[in-house]
């Protein structure tokens, strides 16, 4: 077993090849030791290398209902009521820490995924542009 830091792409290509050769190595074995400690470095390097950004909360959301064979109606009493449902999958409404706590328990779905911002699909519900509530609030001091 002769195991080295990956340093560049060839080290990586090797190491890759190197790991494929050893994949259905017996549990116990040199070789699957040698696979474990492949694939330790390989992960190390992709992470630094090839870094992956979080999916969309609400992507995540539909994905892991596709994945349980569900549809939106099964979000209905978790994150709210059908209307509220349908604001979230919108992107109208963002996720509150009561609607993540609940999705995080029933579905599974991990929180760091929820907890980040969604990708803007509009002006959210329910909040006034601040020119519009500057405007109300100098109607009702005059």
């Amino acid at each position: 077993m002769e195991i080295k830091p990956i340093k560049n792409e060839r080290d990586y290509e090797q190491a890759l090849r190197r790991l494929e050769s050893l994949w259905k190595s017996p549990e116990g074995s040199a070789e699957r030791d040698e696979l474990d400690v492949l694939a330790t470095l390989i992960e190390a390097y992709e992470r630094e290398h090839y870094p992956m950004d979080m999916p969309d909360p609400v992507e995540a959301i539909k994905f892991r209902l596709e994945q349980e064979g569900k549809d939106s109606r099964a979000l209905i009493g978790v994150i709210g009521q059908r209307t509220r449902v349908y604001e979230v999958l919108r992107g109208k409404r963002s996720l509150s820490l009561n609607m993540i706590r609940e999705l995080h328990e029933k579905f599974g779905i991990p929180a760091n995924v929820l907890i980040q911002p969604g990708r803007s699909r509009g002006r959210p519900v329910g909040r006034r542009s601040s020119r519009r509530l500057r405007s109300r609030t100098l109607k009702k001091s005059a």
